[in-house]
C-alpha cells in the first residue's frame, strides 16, 4: 500500500468480523476476559499473542499505532496519552542517569522543560547544539556517554529546518540513534526515516488528530538501528523479566520497541484512551488534504505578512528570505508546514494590541487545528525560559505565532490587517506608515492538487 492518500485511510485498520463494522471499533474496556487459565497464563508470559490489559495494549490503539508507522515507513509504533508523553518514552526507552542527550537549541519549550526540569532530576545530562544548521558543532559536542541526538523537523516557532540527513550521519558515525520530532511536518510533508532518523514522534494532538478535540502521542521505530551491537546494556544484557535473557534475544529487532511498551509506557502508565485513538485515527484518515490546504494558505500568508511595513521579520521556510529556505526546498517539497511567526517593530506592546485585536483567529496554545490560531510565546508556552534563552531562540516580546487552519485565505488576511490597523492607531509601530485596508486583499491560494506516493520528493 505505496500510495499515501491510500494508506492514511486503510493502513492498519482492524474490521470488527463478527458484527460487519467497517470503521475500527471502539474497545473502550479496562481489562480483557480470557477463556481458560492456560490462555491468561499464556498471554501475561508472552507466549500468546493477545490483550491483557489496556495499559500494555488495545485494539483500537493498535489500529492506530500501525496506521501511523506505514505513513511514517517505520516498522513498529507506540501510542500513548500526549505528545509530551511520547518523547517520554521515546528517550526513556534509550536513556539512564548519567547519560547524556544532545538535542538541537531551538525546540519546544515543553520538549525543553521536560530536558531541563524532567529528565535532569533523573541524572540525565542535556546539552544543545546552539547552531543545529552547524554539523561541526553537533560533532564537537558528542561525548562518550551521548546516547540520543534530538531534533525537530520544523522547528517551533522559529519554523527552523533541521538537516536531518546531516544530523543522522553525525549520530551514525558514532553508533548514536537520532530521534526526531515530526509533528510539525506530519509524514505528508516529511518522512525523517527516508533520511536516516532511527526514532521519530508525533504530538498526535496537532495535525494526526487535525481538530483540536482530543490529546495523543506516537513513537515509531523506523527499524533502521541495530540495537544489538549496540550501547544500551537494558536492551542487550540479561534481564530478570525475560529469565536471563536479554531483549535483543528475546525481540531482536524490535528490542527497543518491546523494552519501551513494556517497561516504559506499560509501568510508568501514560495510557492513550481507546477513545482518542479511534479519533485521532480520525484525524488522519484526511491528513493530507488539510495539510496540503494549510500549507499552501500559510505560504500566503506569509508573503503577504512580509509586505507589512509594520512587521519587521516573517518566520517561514516557505519564504526565499528564510535561513531555511535551501533545507525547506530539498525536505518539504509539498509544502512547508502550517505554523508561522512574525516580529512586529513596535514589540510587545504592538504585539498585544495586534493579539487583542483580531476576531477570525483564535487567541489559544495550540497547533495543528482546522481553526486558525494566534498565541504570544514570549508571555505564554515561552516565559518560564530564561531572557538569555529567548533571546538566543528568537522569542522577543513583539513575537507572534500562527497556526493556520483551513479557513478562506482573503477572510485570515483580513483579520490579520485589523492587527495590523489596531498597531498603528495605538502608534505602538513605526512611524509614517499606511493603515492597510481592512478589507481582503486580492490574495489567493492555488488550486491544491495533493500528490500521492509516499515517497515524493525523497
Amino acid at each position: 500500500m505505496s500510495e499515501f492518500s491510500t494508506a492514511q485511510v486503510h493502513a492498519g485498520e482492524a474490521r470488527d468480523a463478527a458484527h460487519g463494522a467497517r470503521v475500527t471499533p471502539i474497545y473502550l474496556t479496562a481489562g480483557f476476559e480470557f477463556d481458560s487459565f492456560a490462555q491468561a497464563e499464556g498471554r501475561f508470559g508472552g507466549g500468546e499473542a493477545g490483550y491483557t490489559y489496556s495499559r500494555s495494549g488495545n485494539p483500537t490503539t493498535a489500529a492506530l499505532e500501525r496506521r501511523v508507522a506505514a505513513l511514517e515507513g517505520g516498522r513498529e509504533a507506540i501510542a500513548v496519552g500526549s505528545g509530551q508523553a511520547a518523547l517520554t518514552v521515546a528517550l526513556l526507552g534509550l536513556v539512564q542517569a548519567g547519560d547524556h542527550i544532545l538535542s538541537a537549541q531551538n525546540v519546544y519549550s515543553g520538549t525543553r522543560g521536560l530536558f531541563e526540569n524532567g529528565l535532569r532530576r533523573l541524572g540525565i545530562q542535556l546539552e544543545f547544539v546552539d547552531d543545529p544548521a552547524d554539523l561541526a558543532e553537533w560533532r564537537r559536542r558528542i561525548r562518550p556517554n551521548t546516547r540520543v541526538l534530538f531534533g525537530e523537523s520544523i522547528a517551533n516557532p522559529g519554523t527552523d529546518i533541521l538537516d536531518i540527513a546531516g544530523v543522522a550521519d553525525v549520530a551514525h558515525e558514532h553508533g548514536i540513534p537520532f530521534v526526531v520530532d515530526n509533528t510539525l511536518a506530519t509524514p505528508y510533508l516529511l518522512r525523517p526515516g527516508d533520511f536516516g532518523a532511527d526514532i521519530v514522534v508525533h504530538s498526535a494532538s496537532k495535525y494526526l488528530g487535525g481538530h483540536g478535540s482530543t490529546l495523543g502521542g506516537v513513537v515509531v521505530d523506523q527499524g533502521s538501528y541495530d540495537w544489538s551491537t549496540s550501547p544500551f546494556a537494558h536492551l542487550t544484557g540479561p534481564d530478570e523479566w525475560l529469565e536471563g535473557a536479554s531483549y535483543v534475544q528475546v525481540h531482536g529487532a524490535a528490542a527497543y520497541t518491546a523494552f519501551s511498551r513494556s517497561v516504559v509506557a506499560s509501568l510508568f502508565g501514560p495510557v492513550l484512551s481507546p477513545m482518542n485513538a479511534f479519533l485521532i485515527q480520525q484525524g488522519v484518515e484526511t491528513l493530507s488534504l488539510r495539510v496540503q490546504r494549510q500549507s499552501d494558505t500559510a505560504l500566503a500568508v506569509a508573503r503577504w505578512l512580509e509586505t507589512q511595513p509594520e512587521i519587521t521579520r516573517v518566520d517561514y521556510a516557505g519564504l526565499e528570505s528564510h535561513p531555511s529556505h535551501p533545507l525547506a526546498q530539498r525536505y518539504l517539497p509539498r509544502g512547508q508546514g502550517a505554523v508561522l511567526g512574525f516580529r512586529l517593530a513596535g514589540g510587545a506592546a504592538a504585539a498585544e494590541r495586534f493579539y487583542d485585536a483580531v476576531d477570525l483567529f483564535s487567541r489559544m496554545t495550540h497547533v495543528g487545528d482546522v481553526r486558525s490560531l494566534i498565541l504570544h510565546p514570549a508571555s505564554t508556552t515561552h516565559a518560564h525560559l530564561p531572557a538569555e534563552v529567548r533571546e538566543e531562540t528568537g522569542i522577543g516580546g513583539g513575537l507572534l505565532r500562527l497556526s493556520i487552519g483551513l479557513e478562506d485565505v482573503d477572510d485570515l488576511i483580513a483579520d490579520l490587517a485589523r492587527g495590523i490597523a489596531a498597531v498603528v492607531a495605538a502608534d505602538v509601530t513605526v512611524p509614517d506608515v499606511t493603515v492597510p485596508d481592512v478589507t481582503a486583499p486580492d490574495v489567493t491560494v492555488p488550486d491544491v492538487t495533493v500528490p500521492d506516493a509516499v515517497g515524493a520528493g525523497r
